[in-house]
Formats: structure tokens, sequence, C-alpha cells
């Protein structure tokens, strides 16, 4: 099936708009005009009727004759009855062709009007009573006038007035279907330009961006799809970032595996298979550990890892997460010590908290040299965890965080990804992690906002 064109939509919505708003006009203007057209004929008619009265009046008052009078007598298309108590019916010649119901008995002080119709169109009418004065004073005889005129002429001008309001929205209708879809088609081009440079960016070439293209309408729509290819550039880089250095650690550890093997079967150093065992077990370990830390990691810069806060008693906890660590110090030759007063309760995710503040104790207990004392020193708006680094130098701080960095050797268990994890869940939590290195020290500040 086609799908629906946006020129045919706003085409269809512009004439259906024009024609109901044009056309209702129309109707509206069609009923005033027809409205005042018709009351200007009726007050027409009634001052010719009036006319007539006076004509008859001031004959009457000459003491003339009474005969039809002369004013209007001779016109076809005017026609009227007079009938007075006493008196005979005076009536144009021809009368006229058609008379209202009731009359001359429903012939009252006020006019009324009706339009009858009659072979040749129809017929205005207004009839009303009056008093017509006598030659030797009162008493005044009754009377009452029926005056009709043909509405033809007046019916055709209405009819013209009502084919030139009806042609208006007829044309604006005609226009619309006409004339909308080129001017739709040519104001859309910008939009078939946006979309034929959309056509050549994908993932086959990052960094991409379209660039602004000056309508107003359409660079919120270019800004939005700019920001849909930072975050698919972003999570390809995390991707790519993430295969190649699992790529790295597994061919790692699986050569470890090949050349435990192969020196095992070809030359035999007569451990026993318990051993032998334990350390393949031993690398496998370090391999799971490494591909958990680092889809751990992903989920966390990509967002997907979102932080569930809750209230945590942080003293009990520190105490916890510092004996997990002792026996790793201690194994070589480390001391970990915990000083200072942290605040009763934080609002954080413990699991992602776990992440930081265990790495950053790990990583300090698996590279202070023995001998030393690994301190977490508390404040009530952060905590700082130091230990000797002698081999550290001021610009080793800027590699801090980076996947894989090590500066010493390879420690078993150390993929280089412990610093990495504990900045990823502190910006997830929305806290600080800094580096300093003093006085052969390296500290490590994690910061939150006090409350």
């Amino acid at each position: 099936m086609k799908p629906p064109s946006l020129a045919a939509r706003i085409t269809l919505l512009l004439a259906a708009t024009s024609l109901a708003v044009l056309g209702g006009g129309a109707l509206a203007m069609d009923w005033r005009i027809d409205r005042a057209m018709d009351a200007r004929f009726r007050g027409n008619l009634l001052t010719q009727a009036q006319a007539l009265i006076t004509v008859v009046e001031v004959e009457q008052a000459a003491g003339t004759p009474r005969n039809p009078p002369a004013l209007l007598a001779g016109e076809g298309r005017v026609y009227y009855e007079l009938r007075c108590d006493g008196l005979p019916v005076l009536h144009t010649t021809p009368p006229p062709p058609i008379l209202p119901a009731g009359w001359p008995q429903a012939a009252g002080v006020v006019p009324r009007f009706a339009n009858l119709p009659h072979a040749k169109g129809r017929l205005g009418t207004v009839m009303f009573a009056f008093q017509e004065p006598s030659n030797h004073g009162p008493p005044t005889r009754n009377c009452a006038l029926l005056y009709a005129q043909d509405r033809h002429s007046f019916d055709r001008l209405l009819t013209a007035l009502d084919w030139i309001l009806g042609l208006g929205p007829a044309l604006a209708l005609l226009v619309a279907l006409v004339a909308v879809p080129l001017i739709v088609r040519r104001g859309l081009r910008p939009v078939r330009a946006l979309v034929e440079r959309m056509r050549v960016i994908g993932p086959h070439a990052p960094g991409q961006r379209l660039p602004a293209s000056g309508t107003r309408e359409l660079d919120p729509l270019v800004a939005r799809f700019n920001d849909v290819l930072a975050r698919m550039d972003e999570g390809l880089a995390r991707e790519r970032q993430f295969a190649s250095g699992l790529a790295h650690e597994t061919r790692t550890r699986l050569a470890e595996l090949r050349a435990l093997t192969e020196v095992e079967s070809r030359y035999p150093s007569g451990r026993s298979l318990p051993d032998i065992l334990h350390e393949v077990g031993t690398i496998g370990a370090e391999l799971e550990a490494t591909v958990a830390a680092l889809l751990l990691l992903t989920r966390l810069q990509s967002g997907l890892e979102r932080p569930c806060l809750q209230s945590l008693a942080l003293a009990p906890w520190l105490d916890r997460q510092l004996q997990r660590h002792r026996a790793l110090a201690a194994g070589r030759g480390v001391a970990l010590a915990i000083e200072g007063t942290p605040p009763a309760e934080l609002h954080t995710d413990p699991a992602l908290l776990e992440v930081a503040i265990g790495n950053l104790l790990g990583n300090a207990a698996a590279y202070a040299p023995a001998g030393d004392t690994v301190r977490l020193r508390l404040e009530p708006a952060r905590l700082r965890v130091d230990n000797a680094a002698p081999e550290l130098e001021p610009q080793d701080l800027a590699s801090f965080g980076q996947r894989f960095w090590r500066k010493q050797p390879p420690h078993a268990g150390h993929a280089g990804l412990g610093l990495a994890l504990a900045r990823a869940a502190a910006e997830a939590l929305g806290m600080s992690l800094d580096f300093e290195l003093r006085d052969g020290r390296v500290h490590a500040t994690l910061a939150w906002r006090p409350g």
C-alpha cells in the first residue's frame, strides 16, 4: 500500500478548511443580504401603498369622481385592490392575479406582508386597513388596501448575488486543489534535501552530522537527529571498546591456557593434577572476572544500570567492605585502616557504591607496596582512599580510569578495569571521583552532595 502523501494531506486539510470557512461565511453573508434586501423591498412596497392612499385621499378631498387612481394604474407589474365600506371596489386593470388568504377580513392597522406564487414568478404583497375621510367630514369610512408588486426583477438580483457568493468558496476550493499541491511540494523541498543528506549517514560513516538547514521548523529535527547519531556513535564506540578489550584479555588468558597444556603435555613438570587444575581454574576465574567487569562497565557507561536509591547506614557497611579486602591486603603485607566519622546515613544505591568503593580499596590493596597502610579517611561529604605509589608519576593520573591501563605488570585477577568501574559507578550515582599524587602517595577522593 502506497504511504499517504504529506502534500495531499495538507491539500485536503486546507481545502476542507477553506470550504468550511468561506462556505460558512458565504452562507452567513447571503442570509444577511437576503434579509436586508427583503426588508428594503417591503419598505418600498409599503411606501408605494401609502402613496396610493395619499392619492385617493387627495382625490376625495378635491371632490373628484371615485375612479381608480391614476398613479401606478397603468403599470402592468403593479397591482392593487381598494375596498371601502359602502363604495365600489377599485383595482388595477388587470386586477391582482392572486389574493392572499383572508383578504380583506385579515387586513388590520398593522401592515401584513406576503410573497405569493403565480405563473410569472412571485408577487410581493402588503395589505392593511385605514380610514378614508368623507367629503362631508366625519364619520369616515373603513377601507382596506391590498398592494402587490411583481418580484421577478428583485428575485433575479438575489439569485445573482447568491451566485456571486457561491462562486467565492468554489474558486477557493479550486485554487486549493490545484495550486496548493504545487506550493506544498515546493515548500517541502528542504525536507527532500534533508532526506537525501540522511541517506549517506549511518554506522558505516561514524562522526558525520547533518548541517543546519536554516529552516526554523527543520532545525529542531536536525538537532534531534544529530543527538541520535551521537548516541549511536557512543554506543558503537562502547561496543567496539568492549569487543576489543574482551578479545585482548580473552586472547591473553587463552594463550596462558594453551601454553600450560602444551608445556605439561610435552614437558611434564611433575606437578600433581589438582595443582594443574587449580591453575587452570585461576585463569578461568580471571577471565570470568574480566568479562563480568567489562559487562558492568558497559552497562554503567551506557546508562543501562540505573541507581536504586535508599537509605544506607554507612559505618557498618564500610566495616564490611574493609573485612572483604583484608585477606588480599594481608596476603601482600598491606594493612587497612579507617579514620574519621562517616555520616550516619547516606541516600545512595548500595550496589553501585560497592562497585565504586570496593574497586578503590581493591586497587589500593593490590598495588600498594608491602608494609604500606591503605587508609580510608571519612568526612561528612566525602571519603578518601590513599596508598603509597612510588612508581607513579603526575602524568600517570591522566590515564586513571582508562580501560586496561596498568602502570605495573599485570597482577593476578586485575585487568586494569577497577578504576574505570569506580569512575563509572560514581558518575551513575552523581558523585565525583578525583585522583591526586602527593608525597609519593596517591589519593582517591569520592565526594557526594551533603544531606
